[in-house]
């Protein structure tokens, strides 16, 4: 996932701006870290450089 990217994306609960936390990475991309949302208390990792974005609800 590229950090501009964080611009953009917003939380699918509440639509909430989403605070990186980021593990690793590799040159201009974040392959593992996690998206929260402060205002609903949700996380989404990053993993592969991909966001899960579905909501907890949704996930496996």
């Amino acid at each position: 996932m590229k950090p501009d990217l964080l611009e953009i994306l917003r939380c699918p609960v509440c639509r909430g701006e989403l605070t990186l936390a980021e593990r690793r990475r590799e040159g201009e991309e974040i392959v593992e870290g996690t998206l929260s949302c402060p205002k609903c208390r949700v996380d989404y990792p990053i993993e592969d450089g991909i966001p899960d974005l579905l909501p907890p609800d949704e996930r496996d």
